[in-house]
C-alpha cells in the first residue's frame, strides 16, 4: 500500500483500501423530473483525504484507485483534487468518463475503443488529432499504437506532467475483449514511469463504482497498484456541516432523524437539505411525517431504482431477499458487488443489507403488494 495512507486505512486486510467520507452534491428542482446540477460552492472537508490524493499526484508515475457507489461523490473528490493540481502545480489534467461513449460503438473491439479515448484525450487537451500518423493496427497493433501516441505525442506537448482520470471504468466490465488488454495497457504504463522519464509525467486515477470481479493477471492489473480510496458515508459531524452550508440551523436531535431514515448516504441528504432550504415554511420534523415516499422528494430516486430492477430479474430477486429478510444476507458475490455498486446495499463482512431505512421501507411494500398498488398507498415517512 501507498506509504502515504497507512494511517488512515480501514479494514486493509479484507477491502486493501482506504475508507473516507465523502459527499455529492446533487440538486433535484423537482421530484418527478431528475435535474442534476453539480455545486461546488458546498463541499463537506473529510481530511486527510484531499491531502494525500493531491500529494500522490506529484510523485512521478503515480496512480490512485478510487472507488464507491452511485452517488457517493467520486466526481466531487476528484474535480477537487484536479483543480487543485492545476491550480497549484499547473499540470494538465483531463476526466474522462466511461459513461460518454457509445457502446454498441466504441466498445465493439479494443481498437475502437482505444481511438475513442485518444481522440477524446486529444481534444480535451487543446490538441489536433493526430492518430492517422501514429496509428498502425495492421503493423504493430492498436495497444502499441495507443501508447506511441502517448509517447511521442500526448506527453511531449508540456513539459508538466499530465493527470488522467478515468471515470465508471466498471463499465467496460462486461467486455472481456476490451478490459483484459486496456487494464494490462494501464498497468504497462504505470510499470514504464519505474524507468522511462516521459512517462513519469503521466499520473493515472481510476474511478469505479464495484469491487473487481473480473479476472486480472495480478501482473497486469491497475487494481492491486498504486493508492486504494474507498469513499464512504457521512458522519453525524459532516452531515451537521452539510446542513449549515445549505443554511439550515438543525440540532443534534434533528440530524439524528433524518440520519434514522437516509443514512449518511450524500445524495439522499442534499435531497432533504435543498428541500428545505428552498421552502423555508417546512421544518425537517414535517419533512419527515408529512412527504409521502412516492410523491416526496425521494420519489423519482426511488421510482428510477425499482425501474431499473424490473429490468434485471436475477438482481431483483437478490434485493427481494434482502429487503424481506430480517438480518443481512449472504449473496452470490456477482450480485452483491452489483447491487453495492447502484448503491441499494451496503457491505457486513461477506453478507449485505439494505444500505438505508428509505430503502427497506420502500421497496418491502413494493414486493409485498403489487407496484401499481404501491404507487397509490406508499407510506408516510415517520
Amino acid at each position: 500500500m501507498n506509504k502515504n495512507s497507512h494511517n488512515i486505512s480501514f479494514k486493509e486486510a479484507q477491502t486493501d483500501c482506504v475508507c473516507v467520507n465523502d459527499e455529492s452534491i446533487v440538486q433535484h428542482s423537482s421530484p418527478e423530473k431528475k435535474q442534476e446540477t453539480l455545486n461546488f460552492d458546498i463541499y463537506v472537508e473529510r481530511p486527510p483525504i484531499e491531502s494525500v490524493c493531491y500529494e500522490t499526484l506529484l510523485h512521478p508515475g503515480s496512480l490512485i484507485r478510487i472507488k464507491a457507489p452511485s452517488l457517493m461523490g467520486k466526481t466531487y473528490l476528484v474535480t477537487r483534487v484536479l483543480t487543485q493540481v492545476a491550480q497549484q502545480k499547473n499540470y494538465r489534467t483531463v476526466s474522462l468518463s466511461f459513461k460518454l461513449a457509445e457502446r454498441n460503438i466504441h466498445f465493439a473491439s479494443l481498437n475502437k475503443f482505444l481511438r475513442w479515448l485518444c481522440t477524446n484525450l486529444s481534444r480535451d487537451l487543446g490538441l489536433p488529432n493526430e492518430l492517422d500518423e501514429y496509428w498502425d493496427e495492421e503493423g504493430i497493433g492498436s495497444k502499441v499504437s495507443c501508447t506511441t501516441y502517448f509517447e511521442e505525442y500526448l506527453l511531449p506537448q508540456a513539459e508538466n506532467p499530465l493527470v488522467l482520470c478515468l471515470d465508471d471504468v466498471d463499465l467496460l466490465f462486461p467486455y472481456p475483449e476490451i478490459y483484459e488488454d486496456f487494464f494490462g495497457l494501464l498497468r504497462s504504463w504505470y510499470e514504464k514511469a519505474r524507468s522511462r522519464k516521459i512517462w513519469k509525467k503521466l499520473r493515472l486515477v481510476i474511478v469505479h463504482s464495484t469491487d473487481v470481479y473480473i479476472r486480472l493477471n495480478i501482473n497486469q492489473s491497475p487494481f492491486n497498484v498504486g493508492l486504494p480510496i474507498e469513499l464512504s458515508e457521512f458522519t453525524s459531524t459532516q452531515v451537521q456541516d452539510f446542513a449549515v452550508q445549505h443554511g439550515l440551523k438543525l440540532d443534534a436531535d434533528m440530524i439524528e432523524q433524518l440520519m434514522i431514515i437516509v443514512g449518511g448516504h450524500p445524495y439522499l441528504l442534499e435531497l432533504a437539505f435543498t428541500y428545505l432550504k428552498s421552502h423555508p415554511h417546512i421544518t425537517l420534523e414535517q419533512l419527515l411525517t408529512e412527504v409521502n415516499i412516492e410523491t416526496g422528494i425521494y420519489g423519482y430516486h426511488l421510482r428510477e431504482h425499482w425501474l431499473n430492477l424490473q429490468q434485471r430479474s436475477e438482481l431483483a430477486e437478490a434485493f427481494k431477499k434482502v429487503i424481506l429478510s430480517t438480518s443481512s444476507v449472504q449473496l452470490e458475490p456477482m450480485l452483491a458487488y452489483q447491487l453495492h455498486s447502484i448503491g441499494l446495499v451496503k457491505f457486513s463482512g461477506n453478507t449485505v443489507e439494505p444500505r438505508c431505512h428509505l430503502y427497506r421501507q420502500y421497496f418491502q411494500l413494493l414486493y409485498y403488494i403489487s407496484p401499481k398498488m404501491a404507487i397509490k398507498s406508499l407510506p408516510r415517512l415517520h
